[in-house]
């Protein structure tokens, strides 16, 4: 089982949609769940269009932990996010809060919580939590530290890796204080590799590329997606699938990300397993 996070340092660069897309085209049974802090219920409001209820979610969850009751109320607060899936990949959803004013009350629930969903590797599942935004109130950092991969989403412009250099630095530093800089990565949206090389001492205004965004914020890049409005609003508005949607370029993007994100686990599972020196 792995605990990957998803979180941005700045704007919108498509934390939630990525993450629900990675859901859905996952290799395993999955659960998504819903930390944002700002309470936007993307899911709901996107995928879902809303037609599915709300259920409690995180909010029930916490009053479980209150009443020693969390690891029971888990499995309850989830959603089949694809009832057509296969049940070797089903992807389960778990609701986060409606509003923004909710996020503290969540504080208390984020480290027992961490405990809970790691525990899941009973069923073979594993688990993507969307983050949102790092630094707001309510934000989950506890699983940000328990996670087996964290992945710090940016657009690939500059102003997009302004507004991501000083969370970069912070996830850096807490992550190398802790042995770990091998479970934090770069999720990149909207790379676009078709821009010629700008000549020299001409300034970068089109997108950057990987190598040059890597350098910038120091850490690797874990994978990209290939940004297509159109076919990401299946994800994000519960639009209707446009023709050959299966192979859009978003779509493969997202299976090609899986398998990226799946390879760097196997890796850091590899480098635990036998670490440097012969010493588990």
């Amino acid at each position: 089982m792995a605990l990957i996070v998803l979180a941005s340092a700045s704007g919108s660069p498509g934390v939630s949609t990525t993450a629900l897309g990675l859901t859905l085209n996952w290799h395993r049974p999955v659960l998504l769940v819903d930390a944002d802090p700002t309470g936007s219920s993307a899911v709901f409001a996107g995928y879902f269009h809303g037609t599915q209820e709300p259920t409690g979610g995180l909010i029930n969850l916490a009053l479980a932990l209150r009443e020693g009751t969390l690891a029971a109320a888990l499995p309850r607060e989830t959603l089949l996010l694809d009832p057509e899936a296969p049940a070797e990949r089903a992807p389960w959803f778990l609701p986060g809060i409606r509003a923004h004013e909710q996020a503290p009350s969540l504080l208390p629930l984020w480290e027992p919580l961490a405990e809970q969903l790691r525990a899941l590797d009973r069923n073979g599942q594993d688990v993507i939590v969307d983050a949102g935004r790092l630094g707001l109130a309510g934000w989950p950092q506890p699983l940000i530290a328990a996670s087996d991969l964290t992945l710090l989403v940016t657009r690939s412009s500059l102003p997009a890796l302004a507004g991501a250099r000083s969370w970069a630095k912070m996830l850096r530093d807490q992550f190398a204080a802790v042995g770990g800089l091998s479970r934090l990565g770069l999720l990149l949206v909207d790379e676009d590799r078709r821009w010629p090389a700008m000549p020299t001492g001409v300034p970068r205004v089109r997108p950057y590329t990987s190598r040059h965004i890597a350098n910038a914020l120091q850490i690797s890049v874990a994978a990209s997606v290939d940004w297509q409005p159109e076919a990401a609003e299946v994800y994000s508005h519960g639009a209707r699938k446009p023709r050959k949607f299966e192979s859009s370029e978003l779509v493969r993007s997202y299976r090609t990300a899986v398998s990226l994100i799946h390879s760097v686990l196997t890796s850091n599972q590899a480098a635990l397993a036998h670490p440097i020196g012969g010493r588990a």
